[in-house]
């Protein structure tokens, strides 16, 4: 069968060094979403909340239970929390409306002394043609838009400043 119709898992990985401690770098992780926001192309998160609404989603109307405290199961915008461990791991499930099944998540784990490295996977699992159709008509701008709000959360960690 075509390679198309596989179900397979796409996953886009990036990864940053800060010169921060671990909880300094998870720091603006943990207070993703909701009012501070996705710390880079927040009118393009926006206008895909406004999709996600006008096709019968939620879009970002939920925000968050806390502006910090995380629990898995609660819901941060269009996604919920499916794994988190604090300093070490958010992964959140999109439940936005989409023609697959999506994930972002972070990892954080020290990289030497004074130093800790941020990693961001960008997962989809697509549902059929229509799937990978949409996963390569929006991958550049899921590029410069997940590659942008790492660069933003390494600044964020390092400056302490969290929005």
């Amino acid at each position: 069968m075509w390679d198309v119709f596989r179900q397979e898992r796409i996953v886009d990985s990036d990864c940053l060094d800060v010169p921060v401690d671990v909880p300094a770098a998870f720091a603006p992780i943990q207070r993703i979403g909701g009012d501070v926001g996705w710390y880079f192309g927040d009118a393009l998160w926006a206008a895909r909340g406004w999709f996600d609404s006008l096709v019968g989603g939620d879009g970002l109307r939920r925000g968050r239970r806390h502006p910090v405290e995380i629990e898995v199961g609660d819901t941060i915008d269009f996604w919920r929390v499916e794994a988190y461990s604090a300093n070490e791991q958010l992964r959140l499930r999109a439940e936005m409306t989409l023609p697959g099944e999506a994930w972002l998540e972070f990892r954080v784990s020290s990289a030497g002394p004074g130093r800790t490295r941020i990693e961001q996977d960008s997962m989809f699992q697509p549902s059929g043609v229509a799937g990978r159709a949409y996963w390569y008509a929006v991958y550049p701008l899921h590029r410069i838009l997940f590659s942008g709000m790492l660069k933003e959360i390494g600044r964020a960690a390092q400056s302490g400043v969290v929005r």
